[in-house]
């Protein structure tokens, strides 16, 4: 295969990550801190020789660091098919829902499969058998290694709730969540308010996985649960009250982690994420940590995500002798040589026999002494229950105040307003029918267009709106964050009023920087933007849509108030809005 045909490949796989089918989406949360920019799923691209056989892998990016040391020795090997064919093997690393909505669309076509559950894989199957009476992979996909859910808390907080001697469940994570005392009633009233954050079930496999963890654990079950017990009254009573206290979702479990290194203790106390990426947040980033992180395994069972890895031999792109090729870097990867190296990368092999070492340790902020054995697993989620998971987390969800933001000034003529208004109206269409959403416009002056208001009575006519905006005039980008910050903390202060909890967020989309001057940059950072990021403040999530942005000013922004900066292009726009609507 030659290298076009490679690129050609690569740019289907990078493709298919940013395509996302979206499941009753609701907005505002919180993003990332200072990321700038959308992190892409990451590619390795290699030579392939002439006579070679690519088996190309999309792979959950939990265990990234492994499989790109592994596929590395691999291709070393120069390990050949029972042909002679020697076999190359190039990886992608991509989010679970993200990949497998991309392969039923057509936009991947990778050889083999590994995302990070059998749920997946079952979903995937499930519309597969519909289309073609046949699975996506003639034989049942193989676990490869397990990266077990649960919470991630900073250490002293986690040593307050009696880690890693005492058990620790989801009840405790919801008594604490609606406890009016917070912390107070653990004697230590100045953390506060109880603040929690888990990744969205409907594209992360880490938020699918914990809130599926979550159902069995309030229903105090650990074999098959029906999906019509996901509805029970105490089942939905519970996840209510932990998603009124959960203050940040995202698109990956490190997004959680990045928010706690950057924002600090006072942000988020806990989030639910794999144990592999608490560990190497406190070895890779614990200069960074205000305390180190513990891992926390739920008291009564958890999912341990087995990462299986599937061979699309049924799907009409592999080919018999990319199948076999696919099974023999399998094999090797489930070589005992192998399963050791996944220890190096914060992973547990499948032979819970196989002794754990460092950096899998109490001192790295998990216990290696548990085991399936202490600690019960959990069934992973079929097609029934996830989306019976993912439909209680959507009626129990805060539901969110949204303000776009749009910057209509002469720079954004042609192309920039064209695609910014098309990927304005998709937005529009993801968010939730009881969110409340608004529109303002700026050039040489601020003007709104709509006020907030309810989406189902809006959305029709906001569209139209925006499908006739133009563009003129100046970039008054200062006097617009000020005006959007005020209206949305005054709407945030009314709803306090009468008891309301909401979300709040504003989309800041800017191909420039302020040129109109009737606000400098010092006095809107001094008078129209806090100090410090709160947990349920207004968050700003500004675009910096073109390289003539003020990318460093909209960092800032978005830092000051827990928001995220992306960054755009007319090519990328859409895809932005996607990710945003991914993170909250």
């Amino acid at each position: 295969m030659n290298r076009t045909r490679l690129i050609f490949i690569g740019i289907l796989a990078v493709t298919a990550c940013v395509i996302l089918s979206v499941v009753a989406i609701q907005l505002f949360n919180h993003g990332d801190g200072s990321e700038t920019a959308v992190t892409a799923d990451t590619l390795t691209e290699v030579e392939v020789p002439s006579g070679s056989v690519l088996v190309t892998l999309a792979s959950s990016n939990t265990k990234e660091s492994w499989l790109n040391q592994v596929v590395e020795k691999f291709n070393a090997a120069q390990i050949e098919t029972s042909g002679g064919s020697p076999i190359v093997v190039s990886i992608s690393h991509v989010t679970s829902g993200g990949s497998m909505n991309a392969i039923l669309d057509g936009s991947s076509q990778p050889t083999a499969w590994s995302p990070g559950d059998q749920s997946w894989v079952d979903q995937a199957n499930e519309t597969w058998r519909q289309r073609t009476n046949k699975p996506l992979a003639s034989q049942s996909c193989t676990p490869t290694i397990y990266a077990p859910l649960g919470f991630a808390m900073w250490r002293p907080m986690a040593e307050t709730l009696g880690w890693p001697e005492t058990p620790i469940g989801w009840d405790t994570i919801v008594e604490l969540a609606a406890d009016p005392e917070g912390w107070a009633s653990y004697g230590r009233p100045e953390w506060g308010q109880f603040r929690f954050g888990h990744s969205h079930p409907a594209y992360a496999n880490s938020g699918l996985l914990a809130m599926t963890s979550f159902v069995y654990g309030i229903a105090g079950k650990t074999d098959t649960l029906a999906p019509a017990e996901i509805y029970a009254p105490a089942v939905e009573e519970a996840m209510r009250q932990l998603e009124e206290n959960t203050s940040k979702y995202g698109r990956q479990a490190p997004a959680l982690l990045e928010a706690m290194a950057q924002q600090g203790p006072s942000y988020l106390h806990a989030a639910a994420v794999p144990e592999a990426d608490v560990v190497r947040f406190n070895i890779e980033r614990g200069d960074e940590l205000t305390f180190p992180l513990a891992f926390i395994f739920p008291a009564g069972g958890t999912i341990w995500a087995d990462h299986p890895y599937c061979i699309l031999d049924n799907a009409g792109w592999v080919t018999d002798e990319q199948a076999e090729a696919a099974q023999i870097f399998l094999d090797y990867l489930l070589a005992r040589e192998q399963q050791d190296m996944a220890i190096d990368n914060y992973l547990r092999p499948l032979d819970t026999n196989l002794p754990l070492h460092a950096p899998m340790s109490l001192e790295n902020g998990t216990d290696p002494g548990v085991t399936p054995r202490t600690v019960a697993p959990l069934p992973s989620p079929n097609a029934d229950i996830s989306a019976a998971v993912i439909d209680l987390f959507n009626i129990t969800k805060r539901k969110a105040t949204i303000l776009i933001v749009l910057d209509v000034s002469g720079s954004m003529e042609g192309e920039r307003i064209r695609t910014a208004r098309d990927a304005t109206i998709e937005f529009l269409s993801r968010l939730d029918a009881n969110d409340e959403v608004g529109l303002t416009i700026f050039y040489d002056s601020v003007t709104e267009l709509a006020p907030p208001s309810r989406v189902g009575d809006v959305v029709e006519g906001l569209n139209q709106r925006v499908a006739g905006l133009i563009a003129g005039g100046n970039t008054a980008l200062y006097q617009a964050v000020c005006d959007a910050v005020a209206q949305t903390t005054a709407l945030q202060e009314e709803d306090t009023a009468v008891g309301e909890t909401r979300l709040y967020g504003i989309i800041l989309l800017s191909d420039g920087e302020d040129t109109v001057g009737n606000i400098t940059e010092n006095q809107m950072f001094a008078t129209c933007l806090p100090a410090n990021a709160e947990a349920d403040g207004v968050k700003i999530f500004p675009i910096a849509f073109g390289e003539a942005a003020d990318q460093d000013v909209l960092n800032r922004i978005a830092t000051v108030t827990g928001g995220r900066l992306f960054t755009a292009d007319p090519a990328s726009i859409s895809n932005v809005y996607l990710s945003i609507s991914a993170e909250q």
